[in-house]
């Protein structure tokens, strides 16, 4: 939207909300700043009218209550207004556990289609007055992943009561297919789970979203999938992941970084005295997992082993840093590339 037109719907907004009358799209023409002006032709009157109806449009989208109307018996056009108890918002109230939750819930939504809505949801409570800050308020570390390819398919499916089909690999042996009616999606010890109950199986399994490949598609019509009362999503992932993962990743974090990763760890080791780094230990069973997550912090976190971790990070890093520049050829590189 070009500034013109925003500062046009502001001062079309502001012109509305000012009168009790409903005005004439003639009064609102001469009033508001940015339409065409009356000169008496018809282009200019064509064009008022398409500005007009955009505009209308345009704020309507926006959830602005634009109202129609007429003040009198004796007007002979339709004229329009915006209702102030329709246009304000009520003072918005939270309790500090619940803005927590609120600034957690945006931090989740982080992907390229959420990421604008929620952070204009977060400068509408601050401008509220509203605390929204959840690290000061919930023992929790306010990041929370949301890079899983499976994620916001499986939460659109949950969402519409519909089953999906989609390709899940075992952590040991090939992939098989899976159709699933979701009840819920889980984040538990730093990743990702659908629960549900398993067609193929006829029982309720629990997935997790980094062993999903490929597309998650959606099955069936939407409604169909109903949800169990009194579920709880959490204790079916506690119970069917393993408590205690058989192998140990070591990664050297600097100090006061990399909260998360401290977080998981089963240990957090000091360094020596004078050291900028402290050593933490992490379960896991997945090189690729912690890989990913060790990769995200940058320089501020070192694999020192095992050597398949090491190797998954770096991976991840020389794909991030592309393809290295030619450099300057030495002389005799020079004679090469002449001939």
């Amino acid at each position: 939207m070009s500034s013109r037109r925003a500062e046009r719907l502001v001062n079309l907004v502001l012109c509305l909300l000012s009168t009790r009358q409903f005005l004439t799209a003639e009064r609102i023409r001469q009033a508001v700043p940015g339409y065409e002006p009356d000169d008496g032709s018809t282009r200019a009157d064509d064009a008022f009218k398409r500005m007009f109806e955009r505009d209308k449009a345009e704020l309507r989208e926006l959830g602005v209550p634009l109202e129609t109307g007429r003040t009198s018996v004796f007007d002979t056009e339709e004229g329009y207004r915006i209702a102030r108890r329709d246009y304000e918002l009520p003072a918005v109230s939270l309790e500090p556990d619940e803005a927590a939750a609120v600034g957690l819930a945006a931090r989740l939504w982080q992907s390229a289609e959420l990421a604008d809505a929620a952070r204009g949801a977060l400068l509408k409570l601050r401008a509220g007055g509203v605390d929204v800050e959840p690290a000061r308020t919930l023992d929790v570390e306010p990041r929370v992943d949301a890079a899983e390819e499976a994620l916001h398919p499986c939460l659109d499916a949950v969402q519409a009561g519909r089953a999906v089909r989609f390709s899940y690999r075992k952590p040991s042996g090939p992939a098989g297919t899976r159709e699933v009616e979701p009840w819920g999606v889980v984040s538990w010890r730093g990743r990702w789970y659908l629960v549900g109950h398993d067609r193929d199986r006829d029982a309720a399994r629990c997935f997790r979203l980094s062993r999903v490949q490929g597309a998650v598609r959606p099955v069936g019509p939407a409604g169909a999938v109903k949800v169990p009362t009194g579920i709880d999503l959490v204790a079916h992932v506690v119970a069917a992941e393993p408590q205690a993962y058989t192998r140990v990743a070591r990664v050297r974090v600097h100090k006061n970084t990399c909260q998360w990763l401290r977080k998981i760890a089963s240990s957090v080791t000091p360094g020596p005295r004078g050291s900028d780094w402290d050593v933490v230990e992490i379960g896991y069973d997945e090189p690729e997992w912690i890989a990913d997550r060790v990769a995200r912090q940058g320089a501020d976190a070192v694999v020192e082993g095992p050597p398949d971790v090491r190797e998954a990070v770096l991976r991840r890093l020389r794909a991030q840093a592309g393809p290295p520049r030619p450099g300057p050829l030495h002389p005799a590189g020079e004679r090469e590339a002449a001939r």
